[in-house]
């Protein structure tokens, strides 16, 4: 794949509409905001109505108090008539090798446990033996490139029929999809969330026997049968601390961790399965 340091951007949309956009979707005044730009505020409402023109520099500025995604920022930089600042490339890209590597340190350093890298839209970047494993037999379909891990984790011919606790992950989901939209106004992520709420409720996942723990409200585990029994897994998100690249600050890693010991010594046993087959096929 060719990569470039930067991709197209096309809008016909004025800088001033992105930018009132974008100021109520962070639930700011023009006074909020003047005030955290350290301009005045007749100023900004020029700028939202057009009666201004905002320079490079006010553009950035702005869209940091906004604290708008670097997508979005180029976007709104090519409205006031500016080229993009933020790369763009392909994480196949040499430039991005470094990053590409440590994504893939990180998620192998955390074998036996499942960790999976996703882009903006959770489509499946790379994923360790781990995961590879627990997902187990879904349908074909679902595994072709490029593989939505929502999708995926709730749809009835994916590990839909296996997940315990279906209802309270699926609820996690599409709250943690909210969100994303609150902060990206991104709309395939506010078409996922729709999705993902038409799902039916598995009768498999309704019968399954249910935890007697409940993690003290401090997080929503995810319960999974698998020939080693009900595993329970809570996860964490990393992401990239000071990315000035788009692609790169849209990367996230999603680990999961043994929430008891009996999930921590299962997923041990699968580990071992993998070494014996992988030493048998040599």
């Amino acid at each position: 794949m060719k990569s470039a340091s930067t991709q197209p951007v096309n809008t016909d949309r004025h800088v001033g509409d992105f930018l009132r956009e974008w100021r109520q979707r962070r639930r700011l005044s023009q006074m909020d905001l003047a005030l955290e730009a350290e301009i005045s505020t007749r100023h900004l409402s020029f700028l939202e109505t057009g009666r201004s023109q905002p320079s490079r520099e006010m553009v950035l500025l702005l869209a940091e108090k906004l604290d708008m995604p670097l997508r979005e920022r180029n976007i709104m930089l090519v409205s006031a008539g500016f080229a993009p600042v933020y790369s763009q490339r392909s994480l196949d890209d040499p430039a991005l090798a470094s990053m590409r590597q440590a994504v893939d340190l990180v998620l192998k350093g955390h074998d036996p446990y499942p960790a999976l890298a996703v882009d903006r839209h959770w489509s499946l970047v790379s994923a360790n033996d781990a995961l590879v494993s627990l997902i187990g037999d879904v349908d074909p379909a679902l595994m072709k490139p490029p593989v939505n891990v929502l999708r995926l984790s709730i749809h009835p011919a994916g590990l839909a029929r296996r997940i315990v606790n279906f209802t309270e992950w699926r609820n996690h989901l599409v709250h943690r999809l909210h969100r994303q939209v609150d902060a990206t106004g991104d709309a395939v992520l506010a078409a996922l969330i729709e999705e993902l709420r038409s799902y039916p409720t598995p009768d498999a996942a309704a019968r399954a026997p249910k935890s007697n723990h409940d993690y003290a409200g401090i997080v929503v585990p995810l319960q999974i049968m698998t020939g080693e029994g009900m595993l329970t897994l809570f996860s964490t998100t990393t992401i990239f601390g000071t990315p000035v690249d788009v692609t790169l600050s849209e990367l996230a890693i999603e680990a999961f961790f043994p929430a008891d010991s009996g999930t921590g010594l299962a997923l041990g046993r699968f580990a071992e399965k993998r070494q014996a087959a992988a030493a048998a096929s040599r």
